[in-house]
């Protein structure tokens, strides 16, 4: 916990007996919050790059799953995530991916803050059979480990094309009987909507809005094509949309309009989405390319200023998951998840603002020190809970099973 923000003399004087890690050319910020991934997809980073969304799930990811992912794979893939995201200053990471329990001893084997989603889909799976087995398992998961203080839970049903109306409305009913957030992808490509359409003959938010899910616990991942009236509707509900623009690009689904999205009050938090569509779990890549999109996009070189930018990655992906309270901030009473940022670097060199500096200059290599809880997890640039040649044994293993 954080006890004190003071200038530097009145901190030794007052606790004198406390370590001391001198960084007089950092910059010392809240950790990043990751506000959406795949954890354990890191483990296919690279396997079917440069493909449509529906062509690279239902030819090469949903295949490679079906045969092969499991409690380990989840295990080591997330593992494998979590030091990557440690090392670039992640402290805090919105999870949605099979077998979540497995994904939680991961995320505190590292000492990382996850918040795990309870996935909702109607297909099988080698985690569940149906929408009623994976909210049951989820539920049973989420019970067993809600005391964990590094862990919080959303439900997470896929995507509106995935999960039923029944199953939507459960989700729904638990959502509010439970107060946690939902976490969907939502609107990420035309042909979502399209088959909307066809289907339900209602756009995606509109049939989300009729089962009861447009709401403050609602975060909408993408969110790339929306019409006005479908931004002043997130906006009413008080929704929170994750931000995802690498992985917007990389699969041509479209540039997410978040200059219109701010304007209209809409909260937004930064998320990579998965290794496997991105090809980086790096938060301080996303920051640079969401500012810079949304000036480009919009032809407003003052939207998405520095400042905002840096509350995306931190505190307002912190209130999309109910967390903002504790962590998103350096605050006296907030749980100590800071990261330091070294801008004495010569290509950082000169520093005339350090918060311009964090999103259009500095990467995730300049990130020296990262505290989760208080406890110190990289220490110049080295992880001090996780062994890095352990983690390259178990991807290269899983790349054999996946190859072969």
């Amino acid at each position: 916990m954080i006890e004190a923000l003071l200038p530097r003399a009145e901190a030794e004087a007052r606790f004198p007996s406390y370590a001391r890690v001198p960084l007089g050319e950092h910059a010392l910020i809240p950790g990043l919050v990751n506000a959406h991934t795949h954890a354990a997809m890191a483990l296919m980073r690279g396997l079917a790059d440069d493909r449509a969304l529906m062509d690279w799930l239902r030819d090469h990811i949903w295949p490679v799953e079906m045969r092969l992912v499991n409690s380990d794979f989840v295990h080591d893939g997330t593992l494998l995530a979590c030091a990557e995201m440690l090392r670039g200053g992640v402290t805090c990471f919105n999870d949605m991916y099979f077998f979540p329990e497995a994904g939680a001893r991961a995320a505190l084997a590292a000492g990382m803050r996850a918040a795990l989603g309870m996935i909702v889909l109607d297909f099988r799976s080698p985690y569940a059979t149906d929408a009623g087995d994976y909210l049951s398992k989820g539920l049973a998961l989420r019970d067993a480990l809600k005391n964990e203080p590094l862990l919080s839970f959303c439900l997470a049903p896929h995507a509106p094309y995935t999960v039923s109306d029944a199953a939507l409305e459960r989700v729904a009913t638990y959502a509010g009987e439970l107060d946690v957030p939902v976490h969907m992808h939502l609107h990420e490509t035309a042909d979502e909507i399209r088959d909307s359409l066809a289907a339900h003959q209602q756009r995606p938010i509109h049939r989300l809005r009729r089962l009861g899910l447009l709401g403050p616990n609602l975060i909408a991942v993408h969110a790339v094509h929306l019409t006005e009236d479908e931004i002043a509707l997130l906006a009413e509900h008080g929704c929170h949309v994750a931000h995802c623009p690498s992985s917007n690009l990389k699969l041509a689904s479209g540039i997410a309009p978040v200059a219109a999205l701010h304007e209209r009050g809409v909260n937004l938090g930064l998320g990579t989405d998965g290794a496997a569509s991105n090809n980086r779990l790096d938060v301080f890549a996303e920051m640079r390319l969401a500012a810079l999109l949304a000036k480009g996009a919009s032809g407003d070189p003052t939207v998405l200023p520095a400042h905002t930018v840096l509350e995306m990655a931190t505190v307002r992906a912190a209130r999309a998951l109910g967390l903002a309270d504790r962590i998103g901030t350096l605050a006296p009473g907030k749980f100590a998840d800071m990261v330091a940022v070294n801008l004495s670097a010569l290509e950082l060199s000169p520093c005339y603002d350090p918060l311009s500096h964090l999103v259009y200059a500095a990467g995730r290599e300049h990130v020296t020190h990262v505290w989760v809880n208080g406890e110190l997890l990289v220490e110049d640039g080295r992880l001090t809970r996780l062994n890095a040649a352990e983690l390259a044994a178990k991807a290269a293993y899983w790349k054999d099973k996946i190859r072969s």
